[in-house]
Order: C-alpha cells, then sequence, then structure tokens
C-alpha cells in the first residue's frame, strides 16, 4: 500500500469517526437540556432562559431549559452526574454549587474535580445587601444603625440557600459590626425576594441579578455590593471596600458544565458557540443589565477561574470554624 493510499485512509477513518464525538450534537432534531438549580424567576433561571435562546442557531439544535431546584443547586448537580456524557446535558450554575456546596455538605452526592468538565463561562457577578422597602435605611450604614437601635442589635437576614457565599457573608458582616445577623435560608432568590416585598424579612444577601429589577422599580433598596468596583447596572451604589469593610473583593462566576467523559470536541463546540452568542451587543446589554460582567471562558479558563475561586472560600470557611452538616 502506498503512502498515499494510507494517509488517504487514514484521513477518511478519522473523518468517519467525528460523529461519534459528539453524537448529541452530530444529528438533527436533537434536544440539549440546560439544567438550573434553582426554581423559575430568579436570576440563573433569566440567563439560561436567554442564552437557551441565542444558543439555538449556533449549535444547530433545539434546547430547553430545565429547573431542577434544590438544596442549593445540589439536585440539580446530582441530575447533572447520572447524564449520558455525549453533550445532551449542562448545568448553568454559579460559584455556590460547584465551590462552595461540596466543602460544607459532608456528602453532596458529586464532586465537581471528578464528575464534572468545564464547557465555558460567561460572565462573573457580585453579590449584594438589600433591604426590605418597610426597612427605614437609605443606606447599608442607615440598615447598621437601624439594627442597633430598634432591633436590639440583633435582625434576620434573607440568604437564597444555606451554608451558602451570603450565609457566610451574614456571619462576616455581624462580626464586623457586632451584630446579631442570623441568616434566614430560602429554596432560591425568588421566595426571599417575594418575603423581602412583603416585609416578612428586613434585608437579605443575593446576587445583584437577583435584586436588580426591584431595585429599578423602587421596590426594594441594594445599598451595597461586593468587588473591587461599582456595579454598572447599580453605579450609585457603593461597594463595602468604600464602607471600609475588607475581605469581600473576590467576586464569583457563572458558567456552564458536562458530564465528566464529554468528548473534548462537544465541550470546544459549545465553548465556541457560547462565545459568538456573548459577543452579540444585545446580549452583552441584557446580562450586563442584570448586573453581571460580561467576559467568556474556556473550558481551561473557568476551571481556572473555579479553582481559585474554591481555594478562597476554603480558607474563609476554614476560619469561621463553619462544621460540614
Amino acid at each position: 500500500m502506498t503512502f498515499t493510499r494510507r494517509r488517504l485512509l487514514a484521513h477518511t477513518a478519522a473523518a468517519c469517526a467525528l460523529p461519534a464525538l459528539a453524537p448529541a450534537w452530530a444529528q438533527g432534531g436533537k434536544t440539549l437540556r440546560i439544567l438550573v438549580g434553582f426554581p423559575p424567576g430568579g436570576g440563573s433561571d433569566a440567563i439560561a432562559r436567554l442564552l437557551a435562546e441565542r444558543l439555538r442557531e449556533p449549535l444547530g439544535m433545539n434546547i430547553v431549559v430545565e429547573n431542577r431546584p434544590g438544596a442549593g443547586g445540589q439536585v440539580a448537580a446530582q441530575a447533572l452526574k447520572n447524564a449520558p456524557a455525549d453533550g445532551s446535558t449542562l448545568f448553568l450554575t454559579h460559584d455556590h454549587t460547584i465551590s462552595i456546596l461540596p466543602q460544607v455538605v459532608k456528602n453532596a452526592g458529586f464532586e465537581p474535580a471528578r464528575d464534572f468538565v468545564a464547557a465555558g463561562g460567561l460572565a462573573t457577578f457580585v453579590n449584594a445587601f438589600a433591604v426590605s422597602p418597610g426597612t427605614p435605611a437609605a443606606g447599608f450604614n442607615e440598615y447598621v444603625e437601624w439594627v442597633r437601635r430598634q432591633q436590639g442589635g440583633k435582625s434576620a437576614v434573607g440568604i437564597p440557600a444555606p451554608a451558602s457565599t451570603p450565609e457566610f457573608l451574614v456571619k462576616l458582616l455581624g462580626e464586623r459590626y457586632q451584630l446579631d445577623l442570623v441568616s434566614a435560608p430560602y429554596r432560591g432568590s425568588a421566595p426571599m425576594i417575594g418575603d423581602m416585598l412583603g416585609n416578612q424579612i428586613p434585608a437579605g444577601i443575593g446576587s445583584v441579578q437577583d435584586f436588580i429589577e426591584n431595585h429599578r422599580a423602587g421596590k426594594l433598596r441594594v445599598v451595597a455590593v461586593l468587588g473591587t468596583k461599582r456595579q454598572a447596572a447599580l453605579p450609585d451604589v457603593p461597594t463595602f471596600a468604600e464602607l471600609g469593610v475588607a475581605g469581600f473583593e473576590d467576586t464569583p462566576y457563572y458558567g456552564f458544565y458536562a458530564p465528566a467523559g464529554t468528548p473534548e470536541a462537544v465541550l470546544q463546540r459549545f465553548s465556541t458557540a457560547l462565545a459568538q452568542v456573548l459577543a452579540q451587543p444585545a446580549v452583552r446589554e441584557q446580562l450586563t443589565a442584570m448586573g453581571l460582567t460580561v467576559g467568556h471562558m474556556t473550558p481551561a479558563q473557568l476551571t481556572g477561574r473555579e479553582r481559585a475561586y474554591t481555594a478562597v472560600w476554603k480558607r474563609i470557611i476554614q476560619t469561621s470554624g463553619f462544621t460540614p452538616q
């Protein structure tokens, strides 16, 4: 057999093998499921539905968003672990489920480094402190004084999930201001905000994208944000650093994950499509308006961001004395 013929046969075999690398995406009519670990109506759900609509064209397939709420994303993460590693199921999540939850739950039912692979990142964001409409505080310092005077130094602060970043923030703020702040965990940001709007709880901590629409409508007030700089969506709201509170500078992330064993070709194809969608001005504008700092991350970049963030919060969790439950 001549060299030329051998090379031709090799190329032909490689070409025939390509569809096997991405069986879920190689044929028309296939559907991609995007799992979301929180209920409809929250920030993660809104982001997932926007991107699902835009990703249909570059991926050439139907995309559905499937809400699997419960345990701060734990239910959805376990569903991803058990999904086929063929590109038919992805998980859109933020830092809590990947970086925080495995450190605070004794048996989460998954290990990110073992069970998942990054498919592409889309943004970083910051958490925010907001007060309910019935709480008479125009800013965060006024809130602190209100708790001291009217609440006897004790008050509840809503958080979207137990043992989450917001819960540790409540603890750190209580220590910093010598207040007895008690975390009130919810099953997602939507029910927490519902209670805030009804003045069932005086304050809450969640992502900017959870609060932004109600803040703009004057239904609640975001009084401080984390991070190193003010947010474009909330230019008049100070950072905690501006208020003299250090240690809240690191920013969480949003990204897509696939089951371990998903072919590299599938991950790269999705990441490329995601980059194309995030480059669209209308998409960037919508995500920025939600309070996100938009920026595509390749699978490798998302993995690096995840590991760095996990290491930061490992130190915070250990210093807090928290015992995994």
